[in-house]
């Protein structure tokens, strides 16, 4: 009976793209307008094509992550390109689905909500983890944010410092200016201001573990006298500097237009929210700021 149920709902709900799905023993079968390059997943059994149907948004991180659906060649990147390219089918999920997706976003003011305290557990459960996992997929300045690949052939070690030296060339920074980082992470950028440009840099965070190995850093670099790491809270930062930069901590401050997934926000960073440029535009301009570019 859930076969039938899920294959209906899947219908309804993937009408673009090339989705071919299996449940259990039962054949392939396809969904869409079979547009684009064919995804194949399958499903190991009913209970989780329950579960897919009751919470899609939660159940299909979930389901990937215990072994319940797989991805032929692991083409995560396909399978959700398609959900997003139907994403405006809503009408097509059951209604429980659509009910807790209307808990959610009512509920996004209260979990998006960004108190000091909530900050700070909030990147605890995000950053606070074994260094190890970290060093299997960053670089080994452990950068966290994009990186900018002039070309196809760079590395992504070679990538991150030209990212460095983007935005160091966009802070337009001459020797001893004060400097701000606020969300500095294990302190590569903060330490490139320093030893490369001459900046006296105060950054802070709010992880314990990026706290601990970025003042590290900086000891075993020579810089302990130039760079001060701090765990701090921004809005309780005080003092003037000549320049602030902030690099991939936007997201975490919080935000109430609209619901984060709820998977990221149960396994990855509770409380964080990617607002879109226009809703960025309406705070900057509210406070009298503009935005600008450089170029370089």
């Amino acid at each position: 009976m859930w076969t039938a149920l899920f294959i209906r709902f899947l219908r309804r709900l993937i009408l673009k793209g090339h989705l071919v799905v299996s449940v259990g023993d039962s054949g392939e079968i396809s969904f869409g307008d079979g547009d684009g390059p064919k995804v194949t997943v399958r499903i190991k059994d009913q209970p989780t094509a329950r579960r897919l149907m009751r919470d899609p948004e939660l159940a299909l991180g979930e389901a990937y992550v215990d072994g319940a659906l797989s991805i032929e060649s692991d083409d995560v990147q396909g399978l959700l390109g398609i959900a997003m390219r139907n994403r405006t089918h809503a009408e097509g999920l059951p209604a429980t689905a659509r009910v807790l997706a209307a808990v959610r976003h009512v509920r996004r003011r209260l979990d998006q909500s960004n108190p000091e305290a909530g900050a700070r557990r909030n990147v605890a459960h995000h950053y606070d983890l074994t260094p190890a996992i970290y060093d299997l997929f960053l670089d080994v300045d452990r950068q966290y944010s994009c990186a900018y690949f002039a070309n196809d052939t760079m590395t992504l070690e070679a990538a991150q410092n030209a990212k460095k030296t983007h935005i160091a060339n966009k802070l337009l920074i001459t020797p001893g200016m004060r400097v701000l980082d606020i969300g500095c992470g294990w302190g590569g950028l903060a330490l490139t201001l320093a030893s490369d440009y001459g900046a006296q840099v105060t950054a802070i965070t709010l992880s314990q573990e990026q706290l601990t190995i970025a003042r590290e850093r900086a000891q075993a670099a020579g810089l302990a006298g130039q760079v001060s790491f701090k765990l701090i809270d921004y809005r309780a930062m005080t003092g003037q500097f000549d320049r602030i930069v902030s690099v991939g901590m936007f997201e975490y401050v919080g935000a109430p237009p609209d619901a984060t997934n709820p998977w990221i926000a149960k396994y990855i960073f509770p409380g964080g929210y990617v607002p879109s440029l226009s809703e960025m535009a309406e705070a900057i301009e509210d406070a009298e700021l503009r935005i600008g570019d450089r170029g370089y």
